[in-house]
């Protein structure tokens, strides 16, 4: 069996930036942490992501994650919220320099789809599998399960990976 591995799952937001923290060893996931990071009281943008980026950096500083999981930017209509969200992911991604944490990146559509199956999923079928994978009965915000489910989406991706290595030699 293979030692287990902490990762945090990061589903970055200019408004509420979610975070979840799981151990996996490749054939089970088990749930650690999760919450949010909220700068919804402050209206500067510089001092947002300030507090997105101390409040990941803290975060990893108490649970000392391995790997880092995070949702890549969705271009929308909206440019000026893609910007934003783009803002608030560097934040987060800048918070794990520090401690080293290797840095891995996944579309929401592969995170629905190694959660629930289907990349066209909704948020609450997507905070139900969680929930279900994690064997997790507590309300989950949907910021903390979307996190949760990217850090999900990782383990998955990582244990295929791995079983690969295996075969390949």
């Amino acid at each position: 069996m293979r030692p287990w591995t902490r990762i945090l799952g990061i589903d970055p937001g200019f408004r509420i930036t979610g975070y979840g923290v799981i151990e996996s060893n490749g054939q089970e996931s088990r749930y650690v942490s999760s919450g949010i990071v909220e700068p919804l009281k402050v209206d500067n943008p510089s001092e947002r992501l300030k507090i997105i980026f101390d409040g990941i950096r803290n975060i990893i500083g108490e649970f000392q994650p391995n790997e880092l999981s995070i949702e890549k930017v969705f271009m929308h209509r909206n440019a000026d919220s893609a910007i934003k969200l783009g803002q608030a992911r560097a934040a987060a991604i800048c918070a794990s320099f520090d401690a080293e944490v290797v840095v891995y990146e996944y579309a929401a559509r592969e995170v629905k789809k190694a959660i629930v199956g289907k990349g066209a999923a909704q948020k609450d079928q997507v905070q139900h599998m969680v929930r279900i994978l994690l064997n997790y009965s507590e309300p989950l915000s949907s910021d903390a399960s979307d996190a949760l489910g990217i850090a999900l989406c990782h383990a998955h991706f990582r244990s295929s990976a791995l079983n690969l290595a295996e075969v390949m030699g």
